[in-house]
C-alpha cells in the first residue's frame, strides 16, 4: 500500500513537472526562435499558488510596464482607501440672499477630486442629474439668481497636474489629460474635425462638447493625401489658455469628432452649470476659478460610484486619467500631499509596510505612461500574491479583465475556447516598442498563478509581437491540464 502512494506520488509530480516543463519550454522555445526578439529586453515570471516558479526568464530585469502599472496603482488603492470610498463634490454659496431671491455673491463648485464628474463611462452618474440636484439645491435655498459667478474651486490636488516625464506629444491627447481638483469629463474636449477640398487645404475644426469657451484654439493642420488617414497632434498645457492643432487628416476620410485634453477643466465645469441653471431660469455673471472663501453656505454633495466600480473601469478600459487620479488621491490620503514628487515615494512605503518586497519597483506615475516605470515580473507577482491574502482581494481580483470581455483584452486569444480565455485575468500595457501583460491565470485544477511578461524596445510591428507574447498566456492557462 505505501508503495503505490509513493508510486502515485512520484506520478503527479512527473505530471507536475511535465506541465511546468511546457511552460518554461514554450518561453525558451520562443526566445531562441522569435528573430523579432533577438534584441528586444524580455522578462518573464510565472509563479504557482505555493509561490513555485512555473517559468522565468530575466525575472529580476526590471522594464517598462506601460499599463500594466495599474495594477499596482488599483491595488494598493483598494487597500488603502477601502473597496467602498467615494470622491465628494460639494455646492456652496458664499454671499448674502435678498428677499427677491438674489445672491449677491457666488456659488462655488468645490472639486474633491472625483474623476467621474460628467463622464461619459457606464459607472458615472449623469451630469444632467447631477446639474438638476445641484440647482434643486439652490431653489431650496431661496436662491432665483447670482448678482455674481459660478467658481470652479480646483484645489483638492493643488498645483500643476501635468506630470514632468510624460512626452510632450502625450499632453494634449486625449488619454493623456491629467488629474484635477475639479475635473470635468474625464478632462477631455471634442472637436468636429472636416477636411477641405485637396490636399492642403485648411481643415474645418469647430468646438463639439465639453470645451472651454476661453479656449484659444489655433488650427495649423491641413488636408492631408488620400488614404494617410488620421494624424493630427494637438498641444496645449494648464499653463495659457492656448492649444493648438496641427498634422494632416486625409481627404479621403469621413469626418469625425476627435477628443483632445482639457486643460482647464474646473472652467469648464462652472461654464457648463453656469449654462444648465440659466437654461432652469437662474441667472449668474459668468464662470471663474477661485479658492472658496473659508466661511460658505454647503448647499448639495454629490457622491462618486465607489472606488471599486472606478478601479474595474479603470482597468477594463486602461483609463489613465482614472489611474492618475486614483494616484493623486493615495498620495493624499497617505501623506497630506498630491503631487508626482510625493506620491510615489508614498505609495512604495505603504505597499511595503504591507509586507510586499518592493525591490524592483519604480513607479512614477500612476497610469504607466510615463517611461520612468521600471518594474520587474518579481515584484509583479510579489505583489499580486499580497494582494491574493488580503481581506479585499475578491474585489481586486474582479477589476481585473479578461480576454474576450469588453475591455483591451476583447481580442485576446481569440481563436481560443472561451474556457480557457476565461481563465486569465490580468491587465495588458502597450506603447511604443513595449508590450506587457500582468495579472493571473485559474488553472483547471483551480490553483491561481501570478505572472507578468514584460517586452520592451523590440524593433517590429505590434501584430509580429503579439501572438508570440499570448502565446505564453494560452501556455499558462493549459497548466496542469
Amino acid at each position: 500500500m505505501v508503495k503505490k502512494i509513493i508510486v502515485m506520488a512520484l506520478m503527479l509530480l512527473a505530471v507536475s513537472a511535465a506541465a511546468q516543463n511546457n511552460v518554461q519550454r514554450y518561453v525558451d522555445s520562443i526566445m531562441e526562435v522569435t528573430p523579432q526578439l533577438k534584441n528586444a529586453a524580455v522578462a518573464i515570471l510565472a509563479l504557482d499558488g505555493r509561490g513555485r516558479t512555473i517559468a522565468e526568464y530575466n525575472p529580476d530585469l526590471p522594464l517598462l510596464s506601460a499599463s500594466t502599472m495599474k495594477t499596482v496603482t488599483t491595488g494598493a488603492a483598494l487597500m488603502a482607501l477601502r473597496p467602498d470610498f467615494q470622491f465628494e463634490t460639494k455646492l456652496a454659496s458664499a454671499g448674502e440672499t435678498g428677499q427677491d431671491g438674489v445672491l449677491h455673491g457666488d456659488i462655488y463648485i468645490i472639486g474633491g477630486g472625483d474623476p467621474t464628474l460628467g463622464s461619459r463611462c457606464d459607472c458615472a452618474n449623469d451630469i444632467n442629474a447631477v446639474f438638476e440636484e445641484w440647482t434643486i439645491a439652490l431653489k431650496d435655498a431661496g436662491i432665483t439668481a447670482v448678482d455674481g459667478k459660478i467658481i470652479g474651486d480646483s484645489g483638492y490636488f493643488p498645483g500643476e497636474m501635468t506630470h514632468r516625464n510624460w512626452c510632450w506629444e502625450d499632453l494634449g491627447a486625449d488619454y493623456g489629460s491629467a488629474p484635477c481638483g475639479l475635473s470635468y469629463g474625464e478632462n477631455i474636449s471634442y472637436f468636429f474635425v472636416e477636411p477641405g477640398e485637396g490636399e492642403g487645404a485648411p481643415l474645418q475644426i469647430t468646438p463639439a462638447g465639453m470645451n472651454y469657451s476661453g479656449m484659444d484654439v489655433r488650427n495649423d493642420a491641413v488636408t492631408g493625401a488620400p488614404k494617410t488617414g488620421n494624424k493630427l497632434g494637438y498641444y496645449a498645457s494648464d499653463l495659457s489658455p492656448v492649444g493648438r492643432f496641427t498634422g494632416t487628416y486625409a481627404g479621403d476620410r469621413k469626418a469625425d469628432t476627435v477628443a483632445v485634453a482639457n486643460r482647464f477643466p474646473a472652467l469648464t465645469c462652472a461654464e457648463a452649470f453656469e449654462e444648465y441653471l440659466a437654461a432652469a431660469g437662474i441667472s449668474a455673471k459668468g464662470s471663474a476659478i477661485g479658492a472658496a472663501p473659508d466661511t460658505v453656505l454647503f448647499l448639495a454633495t454629490t457622491f462618486s460610484p465607489s472606488l471599486l466600480e472606478i478601479c474595474r473601469e479603470t482597468n477594463f478600459k486602461s483609463n489613465n486619467f482614472f489611474a492618475e487620479t486614483i494616484f493623486m488621491n493615495l498620495g493624499l490620503c497617505l501623506e497630506g500631499e498630491a503631487s508626482y514628487e510625493s506620491t510615489p515615494e508614498a505609495v512604495e512605503k505603504y505597499i511595503s509596510d504591507l509586507g510586499c518586497n518592493t525591490t524592483g519597483l519604480k513607479q512614477d506615475d500612476g497610469s504607466g505612461l510615463s517611461r520612468q516605470n521600471y518594474v520587474t515580473p518579481r515584484f509583479f507577482c510579489n505583489f499580486y500574491r499580497m494582494m491574493q491574502k488580503s481581506d479585499i482581494f475578491a474585489g481586486y481580483f474582479s477589476t481585473l479583465p479578461t480576454p474576450g470581455s469588453e475591455s483591451t483584452l476583447k481580442y485576446v486569444l481569440s481563436n481560443e475556447p472561451m474556457q480557457l480565455r476565461r481563465r486569465i485575468h490580468c491587465k495588458s500595457g502597450s506603447m511604443s516598442g513595449v508590450r506587457c501583460y500582468s495579472g493571473y491565470v485559474e488553472t483547471a485544477s483551480g490553483d491561481l498563478l501570478s505572472f507578468a511578461i514584460l517586452v520592451n524596445n523590440f524593433d517590429c510591428p505590434m501584430r509580429e509581437i503579439r501572438p508570440k507574447v499570448e502565446g505564453f498566456l494560452k501556455q499558462l492557462a493549459l497548466y496542469d491540464r
